[in-house]
């Protein structure tokens, strides 16, 4: 892995995985919000009040955790940063490493109600490809933990159609950091990202168990918890099947380390 870097480093000379969900979203007042931060022109937004993001980072540890003992992998290389060993202002901060695998690690919390594992994988995908592209690996996982007691693993490949798209856009955002030329979003549809594998546990269930030793044992006190459902499935991306995919993935980049 790539050049480790000092906890102070100033988010202002880089771009990070969160930063290259911005550049890909759809939201233009959040992307000058964004270039302002960079510039220096404003400070970055103040979230110790937003309850999501803040459940993320109260969950972390506990993710972390629950990946460990649902699969047996190990975790490392927590929290840390990485830049790209060829492009200095690429930066990845990194929720972890998968020991065993190589896989980018990176953990959230969603709620619950309109959960779907493709939004998911949608949601992140940025971050994740922005990660892989940073430390030349070519696998991540995302492990989510959903208000409704779920603990879901999203496994997501290295995807160079995808990323010709990113970095372009992140060059462009970075050249009107430097310039002051105002950026705009990139008014394209990104390819829809492409999922591997995916694995559900309903961690209520283990959760009952807990409740249910540690308090006294009355008839009836409690109704016997349900078995825990997990389930394992591969999910193909739409659009990107069969040969249309290898035709155009032999057009994409060869992903070696360098620019494109």
């Amino acid at each position: 892995m790539t050049n480790k870097l000092a906890p102070s480093w100033n988010r202002r000379s880089f771009i990070g995985g969160s930063d290259a969900r911005i550049i890909m979203g759809s939201d233009q007042a959040a992307l000058i919000q964004l270039w302002r931060e960079k510039r220096g022109e404003v400070e970055p937004e103040d979230l110790s009040g937003n309850l999501i993001v803040q459940l993320g980072a109260a969950t972390e540890e506990l993710n972390r955790s629950w990946y460990e003992r649902n699969t047996g992998r190990r975790i490392t290389d927590v929290q840390r940063r990485v830049k790209h060993s060829a492009i200095p202002w690429m930066i990845a901060t990194l929720d972890g490493t998968v020991e065993a695998t190589g896989a980018v690690f990176e953990s959230k919390f969603m709620l619950p109600w309109s959960f779907s594992e493709e939004a998911a994988a949608e949601k992140y995908m940025a971050q994740l490809q922005h990660n892989m592209w940073v430390t030349h690996l070519r696998v991540s996982v995302l492990s989510i933990i959903t208000g409704g007691g779920k603990w879901v693993e999203i496994t997501i490949p290295m995807d160079p159609l995808y990323l010709s798209v990113l970095v372009s856009a992140e060059k462009k955002f970075w050249r009107c950091v430097q310039s002051g030329e105002t950026p705009h979003l990139i008014n394209a549809e990104p390819p829809r990202p492409r999922i591997e594998a995916v694995r559900i546990v309903d961690m209520s269930v283990q959760f009952m168990g807990r409740v249910r030793r540690a308090l006294p044992q009355h008839p009836g006190s409690l109704s016997r918890p349900r078995t825990g459902q997990k389930r394992a499935q591969s999910l193909d991306a739409r659009g990107c099947q069969g040969g249309d995919r290898a035709r155009r993935e032999s057009q994409a980049l060869e992903i070696g380390g360098g620019e494109l």
